[in-house]
């Protein structure tokens, strides 16, 4: 089976979502942030390992916790996901940080900043203008 697979990425999106599901509703370790979410999964095409992206809404403190959080429950996940996703081979996970999210979002706002500034300084432009005008 190839990478890019139409198989391949059905079941990466099917283990995405099994792993969503196991993840929010059945771990109940008080190391893992509520705020966790899948964000990809790369199932190799052996079906042996599992790349899992996961982000984390919190500070880094609490990112740590919940990645080990998941590295202990791996176990525990693996057998979940071997129940509800019917594969030759259920894959070892390996769970990696994502802050791709958290970077959007800092983004996000520093335009929003630049924005705003700009926005000020052509409103203070527009006055000057307008009381040369009137002059």
């Amino acid at each position: 089976m190839r990478k890019n697979s139409v198989k391949n990425t059905r079941i990466n999106s099917e283990v995405l979502k099994e792993l969503s599901i196991i993840i929010r509703n059945e771990i109940k370790d008080p190391r893992i942030n509520p705020m966790t979410s899948v964000v990809a999964v790369e199932v190799a095409p052996d079906l042996k390992t599992c790349k899992a992206y996961i982000s984390v809404l919190g500070d880094e403190e609490s990112q740590k916790n919940t990645i080990k959080g998941l590295k202990s429950a791996e176990g525990y996940i693996r057998h979940q996901l071997a129940t509800s996703v019917n594969l030759r081979n259920t894959p070892e996970i390996t769970f990696i940080l994502d802050q791709s999210i958290e970077y959007g979002i800092k983004m996000s706002k520093l335009i929003d900043e630049v924005n705003a500034d700009l926005g000020e300084e052509s409103d203070e432009e527009n006055a000057s203008s307008q009381e040369e005008i009137e002059e």
